[in-house]
């Protein structure tokens, strides 16, 4: 049973694929840092089955001293962003609206759920998701969540390997904003970055 499980779970988060693009160096990735402006905040990102209604991808904006995505064994790949350790660098909000696109079509829509946090907060994210390095296929909620409970004022989330639950918890959290983004096109995550270039 517990087997089937797994296999299910596997299946569930097929859209966690692991990169094969070489990672920029570390004084790239500092070259290509994008400062927000605004209050510093996380976002998680959580990509879900429009028929299903299961999660299939999860991820985390960080918007503290610069603005990134960890991107967790995520597919998400562009010339122009530049990736280290999982993590995409120049996250201006052309790209943030770029990387919800790529996943959205007509099977998938994004949830984001934004939480303002202190710049204390945002800066240790930025570490974590920095220090972290590359995530297994599959992880990539797992990946997110044991990082978020580092973070303080996060140590009651849970670890977890489903994309939908870790969006539940973070419900729960006062001040979140939450939002929805559909598009209806059939294509896959690489022909969305195309449509959405900058």
């Amino acid at each position: 049973m517990r087997f089937f499980l797994i296999l299910a779970m596997l299946a569930a988060l097929a859209g966690c694929a692991v990169r094969s693009a070489d990672d920029v160096s570390v004084a790239q990735a500092r070259a290509a840092a994008y400062v927000p402006e605004g209050v510093p905040k996380l976002t998680l990102v959580t990509v879900v089955n429009n028929t299903s209604g299961a999660g299939a991808h999860t991820a985390l904006i960080v918007s503290g001293s610069q603005q990134v995505i960890f991107d967790p064994a995520g597919s998400f790949k562009h010339a122009r962003v530049k990736e280290r350790g999982d993590v995409l660098y120049g996250i201006s909000p052309g790209w943030v609206k770029a990387y919800k696109s790529a996943h959205a079509r007509s099977t998938f829509h994004v949830v984001t759920q934004e939480i303002e946090v202190s710049a204390q907060q945002a800066e240790i994210a930025l570490q974590l998701v920095q220090s972290n390095g590359p995530v297994g296929s599959a992880f990539c909620t797992n990946a997110t969540s044991s990082l978020m409970r580092q973070i303080p004022g996060f140590e009651d989330i849970r670890v977890t390997f489903f994309p939908v639950n870790l969006m539940e918890q973070v419900a729960t959290r006062s001040g979140v904003v939450t939002e929805k983004y559909y598009e209806n096109d059939e294509g896959d995550v690489l022909d969305g970055v195309v449509a959405a270039e900058i």
